[in-house]
């Protein structure tokens, strides 16, 4: 009994580690992964105002342009090298009613939260959020996939998004501008000559000061939402479709041909190896060979038949 306590006691102690092990793994694997968010129709649009657009100097667009109140400033400096100017027509109110549902998806749970600036720092996949106003200035915000082309980030702005002069984003390891999100409570701005990456969807207006470009959507949902557009680039970020991976033909093997049958029995001597040869065995031959047996077996027969009358 006492040696059956003592094995007990080591099993307990051994198992100890193993469950504590086991509960980090779930809470890595617990992780929240940030998903894409789907826009619905506003998907299209580069720029779409849940009131008006202004827009000075040249301004070139590759997606949709929406203002629900119909009012858009300044539409013959727009260049669009694809996509319409829907001004407040149908397209663009269902636009705006499925940016509304847009907004809500984005509301998911966060995975870190931050209090200093993004310049500077690589950032994983993941739900990012700041309750204070989000800036981002100085050295450029690196976004690092890590090799994963669906590689998801959602930043969540609790108050309002400042992009400083000449900031920037870069995508970095397979990281998609289509996959990069940012929900502002407030409004958001872009200084001059920034370099930004993502859909941005406020609930205020939203600023492009001269020669800000997005590699992305500027969308503003709010009733007094108005979008302000100087000299700016907007362009529709696309995913990358992942290449489908071929398969190499199995190869096709000729089969062995099958070895030669003999059609005929040999007759005539055959080798021994002692460079004697033997006959082979006919059919007379083997007649012969039964008859000795059986003749055989019958004198013995007969002189077994003999000594049992003598021993009488």
């Amino acid at each position: 009994m006492k040696n059956s306590r003592h094995v007990s006691r080591h099993v307990r102690l051994a198992a100890a580690p193993i469950a504590g092990l086991a509960l980090l793994v779930a809470a890595a694997t617990s992780a929240y992964a940030a998903t894409a968010v789907g826009l619905g129709t506003a998907d299209t649009f580069v720029v779409l105002a849940a009131s008006g657009v202004t827009n000075t100097g040249t301004t070139t667009l590759s997606g949709d342009l929406g203002a629900a109140n119909g009012s858009v400033t300044g539409d013959t400096d727009l260049v669009f090298t694809s996509g319409v100017n829907h001004y407040g027509d149908g397209v663009t109110l269902g636009a705006v009613a499925d940016l509304e549902t847009a907004y809500g998806a984005a509301s998911q749970p966060v995975t870190v939260t931050v209090s200093a600036d993004l310049g500077g720092q690589s950032l994983v996949p993941g739900v990012y959020f700041q309750a204070s106003p989000m800036n981002l200035s100085g050295p450029a915000l690196t976004l690092d996939a890590g090799g994963n082309p669906d590689a998801v980030w959602i930043f969540r702005a609790g108050s309002a998004l400042i992009v400083g002069p000449g900031a920037s984003v870069n995508l970095t390891n397979g990281a998609q501008a289509c996959n990069v999100f940012w929900q502002v409570a407030s409004s958001a701005s872009l200084d001059d000559g920034a370099d930004f990456i993502g859909t941005i969807m406020a609930r205020a207006a939203i600023t492009l000061n001269a020669g800000a470009t997005v590699e992305g959507r500027v969308l503003a949902l709010g009733p007094d939402a108005d979008i302000t557009l100087v000299s700016n680039t907007i362009t529709r970020p696309v995913c990358e479709a992942r290449p489908t991976p071929t398969t190499s033909p199995t190869p096709t093997t000729s089969p062995t041909p099958a070895a030669p049958q003999v059609t005929a029995v040999p007759t005539g001597a055959v080798a021994t190896g002692d460079g004697s040869t033997s006959q082979g065995i006919t059919t007379g031959k083997y007649l012969l060979l039964g008859v000795l047996v059986v003749t055989a077996a019958g004198a013995m027969g007969a002189v077994a038949g003999m000594r049992r009358k003598q021993n009488t």
